[in-house]
């Protein structure tokens, strides 16, 4: 949810651990530039059987969520400051709904934007990550969602925010930095079909949510009916367009981690 408020030349090179900055910094480069094996097909069929089941099923949904949300609110402040809002802060609360406040005019185009990266950030992510896993490229896809955790640990204004990215990010490094090479692909492609399914299920909530509201007569505070307002073009109209964007990114998605599917060459083939 969106709220508005108010080189030194000629010297040695440093040395970490005996080895150069440089060269631990290109090993580094390296590591993630790299390109890694495509694991069996039996492991990323599995991989979206695994993400799929712990978005249908309500208990691991909720627990899981937190990482949707956390995709959702980053989106809304890295738009707020691109489009050069004032980013003030983002919390996150245990019953997995966040709010992101950023300061700036309360209309025109750089809001409209704020407000609608939100519920199309989980899925984009999710398709930008299908995308790089296509490339053979895992190593950059864990170390991409670090560096996406660390910018959003940046912004979080409360313990239960900072408690929820540490312990998604925890998560990640683990896996980059003791896992073997098939763990990781496992992982980066469940991660992937996550974001993908969990991208749609959040904006089908959002319409359930709405129209709770609705029978019992309440005003809807939803992204969706805040741009509502700010645009005039109705709620349930932002409602579609963010599940048109999320249902094109599960496709395409699906297209990049299944290559074989309906027969359509691979793009490096």
């Amino acid at each position: 949810m969106l709220a508005q408020g108010a080189i030194d030349h000629g010297r040695e090179p440093l040395i970490l651990a005996g080895m150069p900055v440089f060269g631990l910094f290109r090993e580094l480069w390296d590591r993630v530039a790299g390109i890694q094996p495509v694991p069996p097909g039996w492991v990323i069929a599995v991989s979206g059987a695994v993400a799929l089941l712990i978005v249908l099923n309500a208990r691991t949904w909720h627990l899981a969520r937190n990482s949707i949300t956390i995709a959702h609110e980053g989106g809304h402040a890295l738009i707020s400051v691109l489009s050069g809002r004032r980013l003030r802060g983002i919390r996150l609360h245990s019953d997995t709904s966040g709010v992101t406040y950023s300061r700036g005019r309360r209309t025109g185009p750089a809001v409209v934007l704020t407000a609608a990266a939100g519920y199309l950030a989980p899925s984009l992510l999710g398709a930008g990550t299908a995308w790089l896993l296509a490339a053979h490229h895992v190593t950059a896809v864990l170390w991409l969602l670090l560096a996406l955790l660390a910018a959003t640990l940046l912004a979080i204004r409360n313990a239960y925010g900072v408690l929820a990215v540490l312990a998604t990010a925890g998560a990640v490094l683990a896996v980059s930095w003791v896992a073997t090479a098939a763990i990781q692909a496992a992982f980066g492609y469940t991660a992937a079909w996550f974001l993908l399914l969990g991208g749609v299920r959040a904006v089908a909530e959002l319409q359930g949510q709405r129209r709770r509201r609705r029978r019992r007569g309440q005003l809807s505070t939803s992204d969706a009916d805040q741009l509502g307002r700010l645009t005039g073009v109705p709620g349930g109209a932002w409602v579609a367009v963010f599940a048109l964007v999320c249902l094109a990114a599960l496709v395409l998605g699906t297209r990049l981690l299944i290559p074989g599917l309906l027969h359509l060459p691979h793009s490096g083939g």
